[in-house]
């Protein structure tokens, strides 16, 4: 075992075929955003109005994955920082919370405990009524006069959580405050996020909204050239590789964080292989590879309740064998497993939409069956691949302590 770990070791103690893999990774901003312009220019005369001391309007940002949201509402908020730092000016804070986090945006309480804390105070975390973390975050505010700017990426993921009653006190807010203001920046990849939310908030929350279009697979290329020329070292990169990485992005809506990954990801393995050069076969390799880790991803990132709904079907589908599995199979299953964990049961009606949500993810397929004189049902297929659903299921063990 030493020797064959003493090889790997030193096939890594040479030269790298990388130069600097973090502008690969999804929380490098970097100095050009390719085919932003326009849309960095919006978010910036929006948010101008910091410069003067004034509150912005809060804005809401939405667009699919990989678009550049975050990216541009990142960068354009350091420009601000720097400009209100040379003038000498301490009155601006900005604070991001990503609602996707675990332990994050699950609850009204833990988004104000992150935002507590982004303000270098602690709160418990638990044991304090909702309305007295509202206080605490009120009172550190306050404190002085100052404009605080708050980004909450991903916010969809949170009202899926929580609903949408923390947006309406958060946006309400300004009401109660005599030094500081506040302005809220929503992001969001859902493009009906705002459809559902109750009217109250949505005519707070979406002063000014922003639509982030996808990118095509030309203008992925060039995204790619821009960053491979600082993240690998010269003539490393086949020519072939930038086209194939933008045509697999572009075929899932013109992702620019795929294309990235998998540009990072098809290095890597040339990297294990001790190839010398980046060639298309290492991004084949790389496409299966990120396939399989998002799917186990999206599996580990779902609410409680999701999981126990997948948590039935895998474990339907292990006792039914080849029998077909029925929506209210499902149901019956999961009431079992929400007694188990001392989950509330949601309804049946709720339930068949989490069971599309799966569909529309690739983790089941469902079929709309006759079943004769007992009408129609979805009859549902597990689309888990079977080398990934040992693992699949031991997220699920863990996440829901079964």
């Amino acid at each position: 075992m030493t020797s064959s770990l003493d090889k790997i070791f030193d096939s890594y103690s040479g030269a790298s075929i990388f130069k600097n893999k973090r502008v690969l990774q999804t929380n490098y901003t970097p100095e050009i955003i390719t085919h932003r312009d326009s849309q960095i220019e919006s978010v910036a005369s929006i948010l101008a109005p910091i410069l003067r001391g004034e509150r912005a309007s809060n804005l809401f940002v939405y667009g699919k994955t990989g678009t550049g949201k975050t990216l541009c509402v990142k960068y354009v908020t350091q420009e601000i920082l720097k400009r209100v730092q040379d003038v000498g000016k301490h009155n601006l804070q900005v604070l991001y919370v990503n609602c996707k986090l675990k332990k994050v945006a699950d609850t009204e309480y833990r988004i104000l405990a992150e935002l507590v804390s982004a303000l270098g105070e602690k709160v418990p975390p638990t044991g304090l009524p909702t309305d007295a973390v509202y206080s605490k975050f009120i009172e550190i505010i306050e404190r002085k006069p100052q404009l605080i700017l708050i980004i909450l990426d991903e916010i969809d993921q949170a009202v899926k959580k929580i609903s949408d009653g923390f947006l309406y006190t958060l946006t309400r807010l300004n009401s109660e405050l005599k030094n500081s203001q506040i302005s809220l920046v929503g992001i969001s990849n859902s493009l009906t996020f705002m459809d559902d939310l109750d009217p109250r908030v949505r005519s707070s929350l979406g002063e000014e909204e922003l639509v982030f279009p996808p990118y095509n697979a030309l203008q992925l290329q060039d995204v790619l050239r821009e960053r491979a020329n600082l993240a690998f070292a010269e003539t490393i990169v086949d020519p072939g590789v930038f086209p194939l990485c933008a045509a697999l992005a572009a075929r899932e809506h013109g992702d620019a964080r795929r294309a990235l990954d998998l540009l990072r990801v098809a290095g890597e393995l040339a990297e294990r292989e001790q190839s010398k050069q980046l060639i298309m076969e290492f991004v084949d390799k790389a496409s299966h590879k990120i396939e399989r880790d998002k799917m186990l991803d999206i599996i580990e990132n779902e609410p409680r309740q999701h999981q126990l709904v997948l948590n039935s079907i895998l474990q339907l589908e292990e006792e039914l064998e080849s029998e077909p599995i029925f929506t209210g199979t499902v149901y019956n299953s999961y009431k079992q497993y929400c007694v188990k964990v001392g989950l509330d049961v949601l309804t049946q009606r709720r339930i068949s939409d989490i069971i599309a949500e799966f569909d529309m993810l690739g983790l089941i397929n469902v079929d709309v069956v006759s079943r004769g004189r007992q009408g129609r049902t979805r009859e549902i297929k597990v689309m888990i691949p079977d080398n990934l659903k040992l693992r699949a299921k031991e997220i699920l063990s863990t996440a829901l302590a079964l």
